[in-house]
Order: structure tokens, then C-alpha cells, then sequence
């Protein structure tokens, strides 16, 4: 298992937006992502200085269809 950085919510949607998704709408603080040909959604909170909890974020890896390391290459490419 790879160690997942402390990240906010904008760099995790600029790595999904690597990995295909797009940002379809917004409500209220949560960014809601697509993939086209894909059945689910990705809801990404943005908040101002803070971190997505590390619970949250492999829950929506796992969602999207990706693995931490290939998450992980993403984020830095």
C-alpha cells in the first residue's frame, strides 16, 4: 500500500482530471466530477486551508476505478 500525502481538494481534482474526469458542477463547497462512460460520480469538498481526510480520499481512489500508486503518479506528473 503507498503512503497518500496530505492534499486539498484542488489537487485531487486536478489528478482526477489526469485520470479522465471532469468537473461537471458545483454545489455549494463540493466540486461533482464524470468520466464520460462511466456509471458513478465523484463529489470533491474544496475547503479553504484544509486537507482531505485520508479516509475520504481512498474511498473516492477506490471509486474512481484507480490504486493509490497510480493516484499517487497523477498527482505529481
Amino acid at each position: 500500500m503507498c503512503k497518500l500525502p496530505a492534499i486539498d481538494g484542488w489537487e485531487a481534482i486536478r489528478a482526477f482530471e489526469r485520470a479522465g474526469f471532469t468537473i461537471v458542477r458545483k454545489k455549494g463547497s463540493h466540486y461533482i466530477l464524470r468520466k464520460k462512460g462511466w456509471r458513478y460520480h465523484l463529489s470533491i469538498p474544496v475547503h479553504k486551508g484544509k486537507n482531505l481526510k485520508k479516509g475520504l480520499l481512498r474511498k473516492q481512489i477506490k471509486q474512481a476505478g484507480l490504486t493509490e500508486a497510480e493516484f499517487v503518479k497523477l498527482l505529481w506528473k
